[in-house]
């Protein structure tokens, strides 16, 4: 009997079917006013001055990135350094390319999957203006040992927080640690808006060169006196296509934006629930010999689980994926593995600092199963059999 244990899983329920029914009729799909109430109740939710609703969290690494080279002071130029972890997401690099930053990747640590934050300090010179810290499936970084380690220095630091929506570290959310922090609402994560992603900050500047990147880089969606074009114009036909920057179209639709607020409400109880996963996942799976999994920083909000083959049981990460995948058992790679390895990186203009032992470690030996907003027990059980049966057999 297969276990039926897909990576990712439907969270909608009435309120959102509803919520959509209620845009349709109103004949408005473009951002509007319920895209607005659902930045408003981010921003709340997280504890942030500001939210600013896009079409993807790919996009909200975007914005996030390019908002820095039109800040007044301490703007970002071309061919400054940014440090980044050998793995995340291909968008988490993107935008550093194509904003003609020089990228330099550092090796992760093999137990959390964070930033090795050695590697890290070894990695900073005095070029750095950057930091882009990735929260990687739920787990949050070790926020106090970073700012210990660029609290002197002329360092930005970033989050990409997509895969971690409601995580905490210290008592604070994650995402909330950076100039700013990006989030994901695609199916996959912790909530949905069909696609969509949020940036949070509390940098009124970086806001309005948000607001005007968002849409084109005009003036309409800014505050009449405001940080980007100063003191609009009175006269409004003027105002309705006046470009200040260089922006993009990324506004969400106002479907996601209904969607969103119906589905921030189900949030603490679909992370309470993953969480639980989590705690039974842990006991399963700390006695199998042979793997490690990833060890919780903070309070991770556990987007999925990872399992990694240690070399020395001889065990190919290919047949577990064979014999989990054949048992109804959905798995990816951990994130993008060892991003370096991929051919796209000639296009950009990076270095690697030292070694990046453990993210070629997990490149070739790891991969993760999905985590849901329900009771995961009996699939996490036969996964855990499974595994046991593979390395034991």
């Amino acid at each position: 009997m297969k276990i039926n244990y897909s990576l990712a899983s439907p969270t909608w329920g009435e309120e959102e079917y509803n919520a959509m029914q209620n845009v349709i009729a109103s004949g408005n799909f473009t951002m509007g006013k319920n895209v607005l109430v659902y930045e408003e109740s981010f921003a709340k939710k997280f504890g942030s001055k500001y939210s600013i609703m896009v079409n993807s969290g790919s996009s909200a690494n975007l914005l996030a990135v390019a908002a820095l080279f039109y800040k007044n002071e301490n703007a970002l130029k071309k061919g400054d350094e940014v440090i980044v972890p050998a793995v995340s997401w291909a968008t988490t690099y993107y935008p550093l390319y194509q904003y003609g930053l020089k990228i330099k990747f550092v090796d992760i640590n093999l137990l959390t999957l964070n930033l090795d934050l050695d590697c890290l300090k070894d990695a900073i010179s005095d070029k750095t203006r950057l930091i882009f810290a990735v929260n990687l499936l739920g787990n949050p970084n070790d926020y106090n040992a970073i700012n210990e380690i660029i609290k002197d220095k002329n360092i930005i630091l970033l989050e990409d927080n997509c895969e971690s929506m409601g995580a905490d570290y210290e008592g604070k959310k994650t995402g909330s640690f950076g100039l700013m922090g990006t989030y994901s609402s695609f199916f996959s994560h912790h909530i949905s808006t069909m696609e969509g992603g949020m940036i949070n900050t509390n940098d009124e500047e970086i806001y309005h060169i948000l607001l005007s990147l968002r849409a084109h880089g005009w003036t309409r969606q800014l505050p009449d006196v405001n940080k980007v074009s100063g003191k609009k114009s009175n006269n409004w036909f003027e105002e309705s296509w006046n470009f200040v920057l260089p922006g993009y179209n990324v506004r969400p639709l106002e479907l996601s934006g209904a969607i969103g607020i119906e589905q921030l409400k189900k949030l603490d109880s679909f992370v309470e629930i993953r969480r639980r996963n989590a705690e039974y996942f842990k006991k399963q799976f700390e006695s199998i010999s042979g793997i490690t999994t990833q060890k919780e920083i903070g309070k991770s909000s556990w987007f999925g689980f990872s399992i990694i083959l240690l070399p020395e049981t001889g065990k190919k990460r290919d047949d577990l994926v064979e014999l989990l995948m054949k048992n109804g058992v959905e798995c990816r790679p951990i994130v993008s593995g060892n991003f370096t390895k991929n051919k796209v990186i000639s296009y950009f203009d990076y270095e690697i600092s030292g070694e990046l032992s453990n993210s070629d470690l997990i490149d070739k030996h790891g991969l993760f199963i999905g985590n849901h907003h329900y009771d995961l027990t009996g699939q996490i059980a036969s996964v855990a059999e499974l595994v046991k049966k593979f390395l034991y057999n």
